[in-house]
């Protein structure tokens, strides 16, 4: 877990590093194996008040457009996890096909904590067989493309806050993955979070939507599975 957080940390910084603390080290104490750390520079922040919308989606949009995957594909390098179940991290060559196989793993780890369910395996059935094939598919066939850059993968308020010494936006707590740059935005949409729907507005002032645009909305929903 620290290694993920660490090496993701790592590349997040190496593409933004005004947009993130730097890391340092991470280890495992030698008195209690057991025991991990993960050491990054102190920043001075403001967890309270809400980062200025379009100075976060101006700083989202240069991590977006600025990485490429280093395979073309999507993926990552090393394990990552959201809180403590592992990302679905195995290059993959299409989005449609990684985005399935994440969720699938996701899925399969509710059913192991909740136990089967019927009406839940009726609703799965039809996200994989119609939703993800109407929504996904679209954006890699009839002469449409995206490519695979880096994203946070967990971006809520917990995870942002505003630097008091330059009053800019920083992220950290990072689990990245190489994905479509839309699906950073999942988490700015549940109404359990303080970063709304203008975060999301924001960001799409700075980078428009993948085409087919009129899906994006539909696909927003789709990525807080």
């Amino acid at each position: 877990m620290v290694y993920g957080e660490f090496f993701s940390q790592s590349t997040l910084y190496a593409a933004v590093p005004d947009f993130t603390p730097k890391p340092y080290a991470w280890g495992t104490y030698a008195a209690d194996p057991n025991i991990h750390f993960f050491l990054c520079a102190f920043v001075d922040m403001d967890e309270v008040t809400l980062p200025d919308p379009q100075k976060f989606a101006r700083g989202l949009a240069r991590l977006h457009t600025t990485t490429v995957s280093p395979t073309g594909k999507y993926g990552f390098h090393v394990a990552t996890l959201q809180g403590l179940v592992p990302q679905y991290v195995d290059w993959t060559d299409t989005w449609e096909e990684f985005f399935s196989r994440s969720l699938q793993r996701l899925v399969e780890n509710e059913e192991k904590a909740q136990g089967p369910d019927a009406e839940m395996k009726q609703l799965v059935s039809a996200i994989f067989s119609k939703v993800i094939p109407r929504l996904l598919r679209p954006l890699e066939t009839g002469g449409r493309s995206i490519r695979p850059c880096l994203v946070h993968s967990d971006l809520w308020d917990g995870n942002v806050a505003t630097d008091l010494d330059t009053n800019s936006p920083v992220i950290f707590d990072s689990t990245c993955i190489y994905a479509h740059n839309e699906y950073e935005l999942a988490p700015l949409r549940p109404v359990r979070h303080r970063m709304r729907k203008e975060y999301i507005e924001a960001y799409f002032k700075e980078v428009h939507p993948s085409e087919p645009g009129e899906d994006h909305d539909d696909r927003n929903v789709l990525y807080c599975l």
